[in-house]
This record gives structure tokens, sequence and C-alpha cells, in this order.
């Protein structure tokens, strides 16, 4: 009885001999990573040399003392020599200490330099230390802000550490200078028999080194994170958490739905299907995608909150007003990439990846400030959604809901990501569709001769085996 034909089959020899199978995805695969690349390394090398007007308080509680019958502020000197400073890496702002402190708790400076009262008279006792009598150093506090991330306070605390020791050396200048004619005037008074100031002719070593650098820096937390809070860096962290389930569950959504109504194939491991295309409109199935999103994105900012403040004990504060901060948040980047995989067909996957993974991550801010960013860094903050939604975690979780600005800013930029994403999405799957471009499948699609016979490079491959190349595929 004679057998059917076995049907020709290719090998992946055939497929590799083609260059249209492996050129384009090397082509892609490379620029992508040269722009990773450039991208992620090209805003962090050196933020110290890019580092621009990062804001720290400059406070000086110093009332002043009469010294030598002069009346002096030490402490308001300080402040004009730290402001006059060449340089325009920091910017220094000068407030009250009560300012200052709420602008650490607002957010709106990443440190401060803080002169105490009384700074001046605990200066004039020094010169005690040229006739032997002891004196207390006087001090001068560096604030730190870890909430406005560890990276920018770090930046904050070196820059005002600097400033205070500065300063301490220049005053220690005068001091030393004025220690100096004391003893010279002693030493003279008593060479010509004349009563001189009670004390020694000369200072000791202790003294002269006291004097030369009389001022002690203490630095100390200015805003207090808990233990829990990843030294500043749980915000950030939370907010990937975030983007990340409104990718990844928007692409989980996409794939889904296009497998339910027949779009595409739905493969598990060696199983696979693929049923019959439903009749549904570009704009009906990005409405359904979108709908099932915003559903997801209620059910996985639980899960986020439920592991990383309800397991691991992440520190966290306004526990409703971040469950729907996270939901709203999700469910906008979801509908950012539903919106952009309408517009672009199957490279919107890569597209929306740059979008919401590879341009924000560098431009977020949230490891390295937006002040020790290049400008085209600092460009893209502004529009960025991890950026925006960075700052609103932030204020929740480390300024009690109350950052300047920052999370009514986070909010706006939710509901217009939002608005935007589903006008979009559904004005291009409207044109593609009053256009005709019905997907691959559509019952209404016009099945000429050859319809659902693969096309591409493979069935090329595939078309093109010689008898006896097929022979041998066979054999």
């Amino acid at each position: 009885m004679p057998t059917s034909p076995r049907p020709a089959t290719i090998r992946a020899a055939h497929v590799l001999r083609d260059p249209r199978t492996w050129a384009l995805p090397t082509a892609v695969i490379g620029v992508v990573a040269m722009l990773l690349s450039v991208l992620y390394m090209g805003g962090i090398l050196n933020p110290q040399a890019d580092l621009s007007h990062l804001p720290v308080a400059l406070v000086s509680s110093d009332e002043g003392a009469e010294v030598a019958g002069t009346r002096m502020n030490v402490g308001e000197q300080v402040v004009q020599a730290v402001q006059a400073a060449p340089g325009d890496a920091i910017d220094w702002r000068v407030m009250s200490a009560e300012q200052a402190r709420q602008a650490l708790a607002r957010d709106e400076v990443f440190g401060a330099l803080e002169v105490p009262a009384g700074f001046t008279a605990a200066l004039a006792a020094l010169d005690g230390a040229a006739t032997g009598d002891s004196a207390q150093r006087p001090t001068i506090t560096v604030l730190t802000n870890q909430g406005a991330g560890s990276l920018g306070s770090s930046f904050a605390s070196t820059a005002a550490q600097a400033a205070a020791h500065e300063a301490s050396a220049q005053i220690g200048k005068q001091l030393t200078a004025q220690a100096t004619e004391l003893v010279a005037g002693q030493a003279a008074g008593q060479a010509s028999g004349q009563a001189a100031a009670p004390g020694p002719a000369q200072t000791s070593v202790a003294a002269a080194l006291l004097l030369a650098d009389p001022v002690a820096v203490v630095v100390t937390p200015g805003h207090v994170l808990g233990a829990h809070s990843g030294a500043g860096l749980s915000a950030f962290y939370f907010t990937l958490l975030l983007v990340l389930a409104g990718f990844i569950g928007a692409t989980v959504v996409s794939t889904t739905v296009d497998g339910a109504l027949g779009y595409a194939d739905a493969e598990y491991g060696p199983f696979h299907t693929r049923r019959a295309a439903a009749p549904i409109s570009r704009a009906q199935t990005f409405l359904a995608k979108a709908g099932i999103s915003v559903a997801l994105a209620l059910v996985t900012s639980a899960i986020v909150m439920f592991a990383t403040i309800t397991l691991l004990g992440m520190d966290a504060g306004h526990l409703p007003l971040l469950y729907a901060f996270s939901v709203c948040a999700s469910a906008a980047v979801a509908l950012g990439v539903h919106a952009i995989n309408t517009v672009f067909g199957g490279l919107g996957q890569l597209v929306s990846m740059f979008v919401f993974i590879v341009l924000a991550l560098p431009s977020s801010g949230a490891t390295v400030p937006l002040h020790a960013l290049p400008s085209f860094y600092r460009f893209l903050s502004t529009f960025e959604p991890m950026r925006q939604l960075s700052d609103g975690v932030r204020s929740i979780l480390y300024f009690d809901a109350q950052a300047t600005g920052a999370l009514s800013r986070a909010w706006s930029m939710i509901a217009l990501g939002a608005v935007l994403a589903v006008v979009v999405g559904v004005l291009a799957a409207r044109f593609y569709d009053r256009r005709g471009l019905r997907r691959l499948g559509h019952p209404s699609t016009a099945a000429g001769p050859g319809a659902g016979v693969a096309a591409g490079p493979v069935a090329d491959v595939a078309a093109g085996i010689s008898a006896p190349e097929a022979a041998a595929a066979t054999a």
C-alpha cells in the first residue's frame, strides 16, 4: 500500500544561510546595547563634575558679642564668606534655623550648614588660650538629609564640611595673629620693666594648635529616616517595583488577550493553540486591554505593599494614600505601554522599554540627584515618568506626604499620562480601523488564494529548498 510522502522540512542550517533571519536582530540588539551603555553610564561616571546648584541651607543663629570693645558677629562673616566662595556647584540658601528644619522636612534642601547661637562669644573666649586659660571649642553643625537621596545628601554634607573647615582656618589665622600680638606686647612690657598683663610670655603648643583650628565641625542628621528605609533608597526601589508591575503586567495582558482573541499563538512548553480570530476592532481591543490592566493594578499594588511593608518591614506611613498612589502609578504605566503597542505594533515592546525603563532610570534623580546629572538627563526628567513617580513615593515615605510640590506634581503627571495614553491609544486604533488595516486573521480581512500561508524569510527559505535538500531534510 503506497504511503503518502512526508512533508519537506528544513534544518537550522537552512535558516542560518539566509542573512535576513539574523541580520536584523543582530543590528537591533547591537544598537540597543550601545544605547543602554551610553545612557546608563553617561550620567553616573563623574557626577561631581556635573554638580550644579545643589540647594543647601546656610544658617547663622549667632547674636554677636563685644570683642576688645568692638561689636562683632563672626557668624554673619562666615555666612558671607561661604556665599562669596567661587563656583556654582552649591546653591547656598540663607535662612533661619527654623526655616532650615522645615526645608529639610519638606525635601527642599539636601542639607544645611548651621552656625549656632553664641558663636562669636565662644570664639572670644578662646583668646584666653593665649594666656593659659581653658576655653571650650565652638562648633559649626552640618545637617544631612538622607531622605533626599544618599548621594545628594553626601554631596551636600561634603560641601558643607569643606566650607566649615575653611571658615575655621580663616578664623584661626585671625586668632593666631591676635595671640601673637598679645604675646609680643607682654614680652615688650617685661623688657621695659612695665607691668605686663598676667600670663606666660608665650603660648603653649596645645594652645597654638587650638587657635589654628578653633572650630569643631559636627555632622548630624537633619531629617531622620527609619532603620528600614534602605538609607534613603527604599523609595526608588518601591517606585521601580510599581513601574515594572505596570510594564510587565501590560505585556502579559497584551499577549494573553491577543491569544484569547485569536490574534496570537498561545504556547506553553511543547503545547500550542491558535483560536479563531474574533471580529473585534483595534480600538475595542485596546480598551479591553486597558480595562484589564487597570483592574490588575489594584491587585499588583496590594501585593507589592504586602511584600515590602508587611513581610519585609519597610518603613512606610500614610498607607491608604500610598496604595492609591501605587495603583494609579502602575495603571498609568500600563496604559502607556498599551498605547505605544497600539501605535507601533510588535516594535512597541522595544519602544516601551526605552520610555519606561531605559530613559527613565538614569533621569529619575533617585540615585544620582538631578543637580549632578548632565543637562540631557535633566531635560528627560521633565517628562520621564519614573522621576515624577519617585518624587511622589519619596514624599509619602520620607516627608510625611508634604514634600514641597513633589506629590501634587506626581499626581498631575499620573493623570496627564493616563489621559494621554488613552487618547493616543484610541485615536491610533480608530485610525487604523478606518483605514481598513485589520489585524492578520480578522474575519473581515479578504482571504485570497494562499491565505494563512506564513510569509517572511523563513518561509522563503522553505520555499527555496531544492528537491535534493528536501530529500536530505526528510531523511
